[in-house]
């Protein structure tokens, strides 16, 4: 698996365009092989962190490469982003927990 994490600015005076074009380029790439999820989380103080899961590096290049998503990208670093760091991590260690549903409650 990879995730990719991406922490990024929006520059104010382009945010509703950035939006329209997030939710159509989210809906590409749910659309391509090997996609898992992606989630979007922004902080009050406006950065934004973007985590997305991909079955393998293979097919996050597919995605990286697709035509709509290149132009995007150029627009992106053109007029709609202040700042991004993007970290791709490659086969991460995971850890993971999930409370039973019959485990008794605490007090």
């Amino acid at each position: 698996m990879i995730v990719v994490v991406i922490r990024s600015r929006v520059r104010v005076e382009f945010a509703e365009r950035y939006y329209e074009l997030a939710d159509r380029m989210g809906a590409i790439a749910r659309a391509m092989p090997g996609f898992i999820s992606w989630k979007s989380y922004q902080a009050d103080d406006g950065e934004r962190l973007s985590i997305h899961e991909w079955e393998s590096a293979e097919q996050l290049r597919a995605w990286r490469e697709h035509p709509e998503h290149v132009k995007v990208q150029a627009l992106g670093k053109q007029n709609f982003y202040e700042a991004y760091t993007i970290y791709a991590c490659d086969n991460p260690r995971t850890i993971r927990f999930k409370q039973s549903a019959s485990a008794p409650e605490s007090k």
